[in-house]
């Protein structure tokens, strides 16, 4: 049975094409955010763009999902692909968010820390995106891994110092409150993205 999974495994790269679309998905939806952020309010209307990657995200989720449920052999384990799967859709998810919450809070102008963290998740997902091609031969992706790892420890350097910064100098509090949310979103983001790297780093030394 060992050698009819291996040999058959590899046939089916429809799980890694789909792993790679969804790659593109998160960078686009990333940059979307940072372009965003960096011209709002002028640019809101990119908002919508962002949760048209949202949906898409969703329908490589589901295209995922219904190909597992169809599937007895695949390349990599069963879990590692539902895990991969959620993790990739979690950093969009995310995303949309944030885009959502600056026009529900009517938010006027953003932080200058919220536009570091969406260019600190742009770059984050870049690193995502190119990682992802290398898991079709299970090739060494730890360039791409570290970089994600030291870009969420910068995420969460400049979230703490964005927190803080709300509680010093008489902001109002329901602008504390707005302004805490979008942060711990953008922080989620960035998690959600060195999540995805150790799935990546599990997935490769299991296979290599």
């Amino acid at each position: 049975m060992a050698r009819i999974t291996q040999a058959l495994a590899p046939r089916d790269r429809a799980y890694f094409e789909l792993f790679e679309e969804a790659g593109r998905n998160v960078l686009r939806s990333a940059e979307l955010l940072a372009a965003l952020l960096d011209d709002y309010p002028d640019n809101k209307i990119l908002a919508q763009d962002i949760r048209d990657c949202e949906h898409e995200g969703d329908r490589i989720t589901h295209s995922i999902l219904d190909r597992l449920n169809h599937t007895f052999v695949t390349p990599i384990d069963r879990e590692d692909i539902l895990s991969l799967a959620s993790a990739l859709d979690d950093i969009v998810d995310y995303i949309d968010e944030v885009a959502d919450y600056l026009g529900l809070y009517k938010i006027e102008a953003p932080m200058d820390q919220a536009i570091k963290l969406a260019e600190v998740l742009k770059l984050a997902s870049v690193q995502i995106a190119e990682a992802m091609p290398l898991l079709r031969a299970f090739k060494d992706i730890s360039t791409h891994t570290v970089e994600i790892n030291r870009l969420e420890n910068e995420g969460d350097r400049i979230t703490r110092e964005a927190i803080a910064s709300l509680f010093d100098g008489g902001i109002d509090p329901m602008v504390v409150i707005r302004w805490k949310d979008l942060f711990e979103r953008l922080e989620a983001a960035i998690d959600a993205t060195e999540h995805v790297a150790h799935i990546l780093e599990g997935v490769v030394i299991k296979n290599s």
